[in-house]
């Protein structure tokens, strides 16, 4: 049998009836590290952890609530209207990276417009999230043996044994394709971070990675075993939707570029909560 064997059990551990799966692990370490990344943007650029400590909640429920609606109605939209009550059945698995998009632009806007914070900077900020959403999802669909690649002969292709059709071909691994270009896109962005700083450009971070994300996912789609439509489909579900995200990068950089000479503000309006606590503490 050639290619190579993938036969790992995705549930890490098992305390009786609890089950403990190495997804779910990713995603903590998302939210314990997206929190930090989030916070280490925010105070670079003047605001304090009290200003802004409600926004993972924003956050954190609209991508969810994105990821589950867009795999819903996105690739089975025919069994979830039949069916309606099976949408909040989210253990048993479907999520959409798009829909996730969505979701997550969603709550940026909306904090934006709430809390009074440039929405270039929020774009900003969530950059190196997304990025690092984008590389361990991918690492717990290949854990989970799911979002599996086309049948190919090429040396390191992969037989999934827990695959629905029990490993008997071997697939292109996509998922780890996608999750090496979300790693590489994160270093580049803390590489043009450190470079740059605060005289980057607005919206740069964000437009870098929407066009090369969703230009990467829309590569590796071609490999990517075909959902939804069907296969004399000349593009798949994945690519249509990835099309609008990447113009939404084509326009966030052009806009950037444009005001690449402006320095925008860098401090929030009135004094942090932080620096308020400090001076009362000297006067008294």
């Amino acid at each position: 049998m050639s290619g190579f064997i993938w036969d790992i059990d995705p549930v890490a551990l098992r305390l009786g009836p609890i089950q403990i799966h190495y997804y779910g692990l990713l995603i903590a370490c998302v939210l314990v590290i997206g929190y930090y990344l989030w916070n280490w943007q925010m105070r670079n650029a003047g605001y304090d952890p009290d200003q802004v400590i409600t926004f993972p909640f924003y956050i954190g429920i609209l991508t969810v609530v994105g990821a589950r609606l867009g795999h819903c109605f996105f690739y089975e939209p025919a069994y979830y209207l039949a069916h309606p009550i099976s949408i909040f059945k989210v253990w048993k698995g479907g999520l959409s990276s798009h829909g996730a998009a969505i979701g997550m632009l969603g709550a940026i806007f909306l904090y934006s417009y709430t809390k009074k914070i440039p929405l270039y900077l929020m774009l900003d900020s969530n950059s190196f999230v997304a990025a690092l959403i984008a590389t361990l999802v991918r690492i717990g669909n290949f854990l989970n043996s799911e979002i599996v690649g086309r049948i190919t002969d090429l040396p390191w292709c992969v037989r999934f044994m827990r695959f629905e059709d029990g490993g008997r071909y071997c697939r292109h691994p996509s998922q780890l394709y996608e999750a090496c270009f979300g790693l590489g896109i994160f270093i580049a962005l803390l590489l043009i971070e450190r470079r740059l700083g605060k005289r980057r450009p607005p919206a740069f971070l964000s437009a870098i990675f929407m066009v090369a994300y969703f230009s990467s996912r829309f590569i590796v789609e071609f490999v990517k075993e075909p959902q939804t439509l069907p296969p004399t489909s000349p593009l798949t579900m994945g690519q249509y939707l990835s099309i609008p995200f990447f113009l939404i990068g084509l326009a966030l950089l052009v806009f950037s570029l444009r005001h690449r000479h402006e320095t925008p503000p860098s401090t929030p309006k009135g004094p942090p909560q932080r620096e308020k606590r400090r001076k009362k503490r000297a006067t008294s």
